[in-house]
């Protein structure tokens, strides 16, 4: 009797490590994509969501601030990982990843899944804006335009996902001048100037600056993000100012460079 109640203890653990690790590969192969679920409960770090065979963890750091979930509530996010522990598989869930906005992309908008539009970038600050790079190998496609969509439908029901959330859709392009531009939508650029060191000057009017800066300047952040390079926005008389500073600077420089070759024996 006791080899037969050891033997089946040992069967039934077998069972449940069985079902443990299909329910793992199940969702490791998810990895990457969205899933839906429904708010199971709420603790002050993370909600736990109901994802069917298992229980998803979604953070507070994997939440946006614009975000509140009530216990029921249907809950799509992105797979971020599934680890294996004691109890099962762990799923982490994120709402907050650029890659979550990139499948909303596919899924809300035919020509981005089917690759004739394509994400260059996704640069995010959750709760204030997102920006998005698209670009189209086709002529006949504007990349911007088929994200937007007629009256800008596609791209409000991606905004309601993010719970109101700006998106900044923009059109990649190589010359850095018109990315710099690009990137620092709404706000309109009057002039962009390359530097030396790689970066450019973006010279707005009065009016658009505080736009192009952006609340808390995060506009500014994100547009340099998303060109990988630092974008410096200056009004008109500011820009004035720093060509009249730079050309001070200039002379000096040249004075003590002249000095130096008439002191040389």
């Amino acid at each position: 009797r006791i080899a037969a109640q050891t033997a089946k203890q040992v069967i039934i653990q077998k069972i449940k490590e069985a079902e443990k690790n299909i329910i793992y590969n199940d969702f490791k192969d998810k990895e990457g994509d969205l899933i839906n679920g429904y708010l199971q409960r709420k603790t002050k770090d993370a909600i736990f969501v109901d994802l069917g065979k298992t229980e998803g963890i979604l953070p507070a750091r994997e939440q946006s601030p614009l975000e509140h979930f009530k216990t029921g509530d249907r809950i799509k996010a992105l797979v971020l990982a599934v680890d294996k522990n004691t109890k099962g598989p762990a799923v982490k869930l994120s709402r907050v990843h650029p890659k979550f906005v990139h499948k909303l992309f596919e899924m809300e908008i035919p020509e981005v899944y089917d690759g004739i539009v394509k994400i260059v970038n996704i640069v995010r600050e959750p709760g204030l804006r997102t920006k998005v790079a698209v670009t189209s190998e086709r002529d006949d496609i504007d990349s911007v335009g088929a994200c937007v969509g007629m009256k800008g439908i596609r791209i409000q029901s991606i905004v309601r996902e993010l719970e109101g959330e700006k998106i900044d859709v923009v059109e990649y392009t190589s010359d850095r001048k018109v990315m710099a531009a690009n990137a620092l939508t709404p706000a309109r650029v009057k002039e962009v100037i390359e530097t030396k060191d790689g970066g450019v000057i973006a010279v707005v009017e009065k009016d658009q600056y505080k736009l192009a800066i952006g609340k808390q300047g995060h506009n500014a952040r994100l547009s340099t993000r998303l060109c990988g390079f630092d974008i410096d926005i200056k009004t008109e008389e500011l820009y004035r100012e720093f060509l009249s500073s730079s050309e001070s600077r200039a002379m000096v420089e040249q004075l003590f460079a002249q000095k130096d070759v008439e002191e040389t024996p």
